[in-house]
């Protein structure tokens, strides 16, 4: 019973993950009106068949910049977390498998960074590096990488220790080759789980930065920026940011169940329950 309510929700979330990837992919196809395209005339008009989600303050389509955001939302994400994940795991890599001073240093890093609330850790980078699109994905890379630096180590302290490694440097294989060819596959279940979780993160956290400012700059089309400008005209036009908040929040459940079936089909204590 738990196992096939399990997989229900696994296919839900995958589901939503699909929809959303396609709807960003066809986001010049779906999309009725030109996301930037401003008509003062049709200013706040609320959900109507011409405007299923109804126009902002520009008279621009909400419909059509809430899916146009879901293309800043997933490639925001994808690039700070493949960034995060090559860097933390090439660090979890190396102090992992070296021990002593390399893990020690790496380790205290890691901790500095852990040491600052995510949120404001990417806050701070972001403003020092500037607002923009690039900064606040290079931000959210930095607060992300500690976290696969320490899901790689622990499993690389653990597979250098077994014989398979053993018998690779008694053949003469070198550590470069040990670590990438015989440990990096047996520590990838983990951190393919860690992925998926992370990039639900990154979704909320870059939403947080436009809506401060630090991120995706007006008048593009990004959910952070939606619920900023609607935040004014909760009680007069409260579907700028119902919309854009909704879509936030089905991403990051979407993703969230992927990365828990992702856990259990990977995870060998998960597979019986």
């Amino acid at each position: 019973m738990a196992e096939t309510l399990r997989n229900r929700l696994v296919l839900i979330g995958a589901g939503i993950v699909v929809a959303m990837v396609l709807l960003a992919a066809c986001a010049g196809v779906v999309t009725p009106y030109d996301p930037t395209e401003m008509k003062v005339a049709d200013a706040l008009k609320p959900p109507s068949t011409a405007h299923p989600f109804g126009t902002d303050r520009f008279g621009r389509d909400v419909l059509s910049r809430t899916i146009y955001g879901s293309r800043i939302a997933l490639g925001v994400a994808l690039s700070s977390i493949t960034i995060a994940f090559v860097a933390g795991t090439l660090l979890g890599l190396v102090g992992g498998y070296a021990g002593g001073w390399p893990d020690l240093a790496i380790g205290r890093l890691m901790d500095v960074l852990f040491s600052f609330p995510t949120l404001i850790l990417a806050i701070g980078i972001a403003a020092m590096l500037g607002p923009g699109l690039d900064n606040a994905a290079l931000a959210i890379a930095v607060v992300y990488a500690p976290l696969f630096s320490r899901v790689a180590r622990g499993p690389v302290i653990a597979e250098r220790e077994k014989e398979y490694v053993f018998a690779a440097l008694g053949l003469g294989a070198g550590s470069f080759r040990v670590v990438f060819r015989h440990i990096l596959p047996n520590v990838l279940a983990p951190l393919i789980v860690q992925v998926s979780v992370s990039l639900a993160y990154a979704i909320l956290t870059e939403a947080a930065l436009s809506y401060l400012g630090l991120g995706t700059q007006p008048p593009a089309p990004s959910w952070g920026t939606m619920l900023n400008e609607g935040r004014t005209y909760l009680e007069t036009a409260p579907w700028m940011s119902i919309f854009p908040g909704i879509a936030i929040m089905f991403a990051v459940f979407g993703f969230n169940l992927l990365g828990d079936g992702l856990r259990a089909v990977l995870d060998p204590q998960l597979r019986g329950r």
